[in-house]
């Protein structure tokens, strides 16, 4: 017998008739037993795994910025939108002439047809990740320098789901879901119309992470990718894993892709620490374990280790729902840096050191954008935050740059956090793709 359940405005199909387990799950819906700061730091509280009948959907209805509405910034700091009325705002890239590249991106469709993927669709959707890929990267620029983007093209058209993109000397290069594309670029372009040709292809199919970011290596002779896992937790088997949940490192001269790290289940915001020229990526870890588990964390990147996915996490904690386990893998598993709290969707990053348009105490750390949680409860994320920086390390627990995001009652989300950069003058500029906007931090005095 085959039972719809809404729950948290989603409908589940239950497989079974609803057990006594599942009824007292809809009376008292899983939550979260800690708070959300235990979740954060070097050494987050990793309670015991909560296993539930039905995974935790807690989504916020999108209603997007009306009018002179913005996103809230922290004491002494000012935010003012750069460029509105974008179409879905993912990513963004600073070209060295200052102007803003902009990727219009979301998810590709698939024909994959299964429940669990249905009930992914539904809930993307009520959180605003619904809608058809733009497909395309937008070219922001601000002529006179007010802050505000006066100029805005279509750059590059006809992608497919577009995401990370890096300028080596007069090549763009711009990761599609399945692709590494190459386009000429001449300094002061606004539109590219020649065709792009195929660097590598991507693992690709099915996405169940789409996103694959970039990041050129200080002497320009690789590139640096990031793929995302094809699911949760291994759940269709490690075949369809293949080349996935990694950092690959990508040589120019011969177009090969080789592992640099690997073990990572859905990497995304790459950058380096500029005192120690480290390596930083942010990770959003797995979910289907209770609100408390597992935090998401940024972490310096080293070369050929492991980090775990999917059969632990944060080092040598065990996820009994893979099968079979490699506790061969999992007694190499390297423990993260820092934790960002569990279910944040901790993306963008960006070192703040060239900040210029902030005061100095934000100037020694990294900024990280909080997508916002589907699956916690009470909700976690939808914000950016500061974490501080003392000798390439983190140093103490984070501070809120950027919230208002998500309304008091937390029913509701104007917009959603992704991609960072800092612009030509040092400002702090924030992609939300709910909102439809690019805005841009200073401080009240820079």
């Amino acid at each position: 017998m085959k039972t719809w359940v809404y729950w948290g405005g989603v409908g589940v199909l239950s497989l079974a008739v609803m057990s006594a387990a599942g009824w007292k799950l809809l009376l008292h819906p899983e939550a979260a037993e800690l708070p959300i700061a235990a979740g954060f730091g070097p050494s987050p509280d990793l309670p015991k795994p909560n296993h539930t009948l039905f995974p935790t959907v807690n989504i916020a209805t999108p209603m997007g910025w009306s009018g002179t509405q913005t996103p809230s910034p922290a004491q002494g700091l000012a935010v003012t939108a750069y460029a509105k009325n974008l179409n879905h705002p993912r990513w963004l890239y600073k070209l060295p002439n200052g102007d803003i590249l902009v990727a219009e991106s979301n998810s590709p469709k698939t024909d994959v047809k299964s429940v669990k993927n249905r009930i992914a669709g539904l809930v993307m959707g009520k959180a605003g990740a619904g809608d058809s890929s733009p497909n395309r990267i937008i070219l922001l620029r601000d002529t006179s320098g007010s802050g505000a983007a006066d100029t805005r093209t279509v750059f590059l058209d006809h992608l497919y789901s577009p995401f990370g993109m890096a300028l080596i000397g007069n090549n763009l290069y711009v990761a599609n879901a399945n692709e590494i594309l190459r386009f000429p670029y001449h300094d002061g372009d606004t539109q590219i119309n020649t065709p792009g040709t195929k660097v590598v292809d991507l693992p690709a199919g099915y996405n169940h992470h789409w996103t694959k970011n970039l990041l050129a290596s200080p002497d320009g002779s690789f590139l640096y990718v990031t793929i995302g896992s094809n699911s949760n937790v291994a759940d269709n088997g490690m075949e369809v894993e293949e080349g996935r949940a990694r950092i690959d490192k990508l040589d120019l001269s011969t177009g090969k892709l080789t592992p640099y790290a690997t073990g990572l289940r859905n990497p995304n915001g790459l950058a380096f620490e500029p005192d120690s020229g480290a390596l930083w990526v942010a990770v959003n870890e797995r979910d289907e374990i209770g609100s408390d588990l597992v935090p998401d964390y940024i972490t310096a990147v080293k070369e050929g280790a492991f980090y775990g996915w999917p059969y632990s996490y944060y080092g040598q904690h065990v996820d009994s729902r893979v099968s079979p386990q490699r506790l061969d893998l999992v007694a190499q598993a390297v423990v993260p840096d820092y934790a960002v709290g569990a279910h944040t969707a901790s993306i963008g990053i960006a070192f703040s050191h060239d900040a210029m348009q902030l005061p100095d105490v934000w100037r020694h750390g990294l900024f990280v954008a909080q997508h916002g949680s589907w699956n916690r409860r009470p909700k976690s994320g939808y914000k950016v935050i500061y974490v501080p920086f003392t000798d390439g390390r983190p140093a103490g627990m984070p501070i809120d740059v950027l919230t208002g995001f998500l309304t008091p009652d937390e029913s509701h989300v104007h917009g959603r956090p992704v991609g960072l950069a800092l612009d030509r003058a040092g400002a702090l500029l924030v992609a939300d793709d709910v909102g439809n906007a690019v805005w841009r931090v200073i401080g009240q005095n820079p």
